[in-house]
């Protein structure tokens, strides 16, 4: 169902040493880092995303659900968009993510940043 996860953090450092070290005993760690994320799973597959956001910058949680194909990708957009959701991203490839990531970004009405993404 999860594809990833990304969490907000005023603290980047802080938190990327609280979740390093309280995910190790799990078998995860650090996979991706830099000035302004850090990406944490099994090796060479970060699942859970930290983001730096300044103080104030807002706490919404993004969110990626796998699809199956990108003909359903395209079918969250539509359905989310009639259901109230506003749009954060049409259905596209990302080449800047992955050669083959393709995906679209809904705001629900919370403020949370929802993805579906179908990377084959």
């Amino acid at each position: 169902m999860f594809d990833h996860i990304g969490l907000r953090v005023t603290d980047l450092p802080a938190s990327a040493r609280f979740y390093e070290a309280a995910l190790a005993p799990l078998g995860y760690a650090v996979c991706s880092r830099d000035d302004t994320s850090v990406g944490i799973g099994p090796p060479d597959a970060p699942a859970l995303w930290l983001h730096h956001a300044p103080p104030g910058g807002g706490s919404g949680a993004h969110v990626a659900l796998h699809a199956p194909d990108r003909a359903a990708v395209s079918r969250f957009h539509a359905a989310g968009l009639a259901a109230g959701g506003r749009d954060n991203g049409a259905p596209g490839l990302r080449a800047d993510y992955a050669p083959t990531y393709y995906a679209a970004f809904l705001t629900d009405p919370d403020g949370n940043n929802i993805e579906a993404v179908c990377t084959d």
